[in-house]
C-alpha cells in the first residue's frame, strides 16, 4: 500500500483563502471548490484567522514574554556589573 503525502499549503495561500471566507460573499463550499481545498479546511483556517487576528497588531504572547525576559536579564547584568566594579575598586584599595 502506497503512503499518501499530506498536501502542504503556504501561509500566504491560507491567509488569502481565510480572508475570502471572512468576507462571507460565498459559502465555504464555493470558496473551497474555487481554491481546490476542502470546505472544512477553509472553515478551520477562517477560525484560526479570527482567533489570532489580534496578534497581527499587538504581537504574540511569546514575543511579549521574550521582551520581558530580555529586560529582566539586562537589568540583572547591570546590577552584576556595578557589583563587580565596586568590589574590584575595594580590592585595589586594600593592596
Amino acid at each position: 500500500m502506497k503512503k499518501r503525502n499530506k498536501k502542504r499549503y503556504e501561509a500566504a495561500f491560507k491567509a488569502r483563502v481565510a480572508v475570502d471566507a471572512m468576507k462571507e460573499r460565498e459559502s465555504l463550499a464555493q470558496i473551497g471548490h474555487r481554491h481546490g481545498v476542502h470546505p472544512v479546511q477553509v472553515g478551520q483556517w477562517r477560525r484560526q484567522l479570527e482567533e489570532n487576528a489580534a496578534e497581527v497588531f499587538g504581537g504574540s504572547a511569546e514575543a511579549r514574554e521574550f521582551e520581558k525576559e530580555r529586560d529582566e536579564l539586562l537589568r540583572k547584568i547591570g546590577e552584576l556589573t556595578v557589583e563587580r566594579d565596586f568590589l574590584s575598586r575595594g580590592l585595589q584599595r586594600s593592596r
